[in-house]
């Protein structure tokens, strides 16, 4: 990734996370205890999740990787729960907000996977709670284009080589060939690349 596009990538990342930030502020008691797109988890413990790589540091992070018996999922998991019953709401969206530009990101992918983390675990508070915020085309884009198979099978998305076809952004991504193409708008798309199931 060029400098140019890793900066913007990263003005990216930080609006997002400042917008989210915006959102969680203005959450009901609810609305925080309600179910997200995270299968199990609640908006609290999405929420928890998107900052634990601001609050934990590495050392911090391999000790709890090693006391889940190297299962990353179950670390991402016990972490979640545990400091959703520790940190209240406001402590949760200024996690986000006080860290914007904070450099982190997951152990692949560099800062586009970081954006990928921040807009998709959005998206997974914001619509189960049918609010209506848009990610900005500029940003779906840049997401959508590093749609790869290898991607695909890393978030497990069950597209049965199904091609994809956004009807609001100029963007397609090809399946099998002679297969059929899901065309939805790009917020969709997004998330079904990242294995979540859509309704309708």
């Amino acid at each position: 990734m060029g400098s140019s596009t890793a900066s913007t990538v990263r003005a990216a990342i930080a609006a997002e996370r400042r917008e989210l930030a915006d959102v969680l502020d203005g959450l009901t008691d609810a609305q925080w205890d309600a179910p997200s797109l995270c299968a199990g988890w609640r908006v609290r413990e999405v929420a928890a999740h998107m900052s634990t790589g601001f609050r934990h540091s590495l050392p911090r992070t391999a000790l709890e990787l090693a006391r889940a018996r190297g299962s990353l999922h179950r670390m991402t998991d016990r972490t979640a729960r545990r400091d959703a019953a520790a940190l209240g709401p406001r402590e949760l969206a200024d996690a986000l907000r006080e860290n914007a530009d904070h450099p982190w990101t997951p152990p692949v992918g560099g800062f586009t996977a970081a954006l990928g983390h921040d807009v998709v675990h959005g998206l997974d508070i914001t619509v189960p709670l049918g609010l209506d915020r848009r990610v900005p085309a500029d940003r779906l884009r840049l997401l959508l284009d590093a749609v790869t198979p290898r991607s695909l099978r890393f978030f497990g998305a069950r597209l049965d080589g199904a091609g994809l076809r956004a009807t609001d952004l100029d963007w397609s991504y090809a399946g099998d060939s002679g297969g059929r193409t899901v065309a939805r708008p790009a917020q969709e798309l997004l998330l079904l690349a990242y294995g979540r199931t859509l309704s309708g």
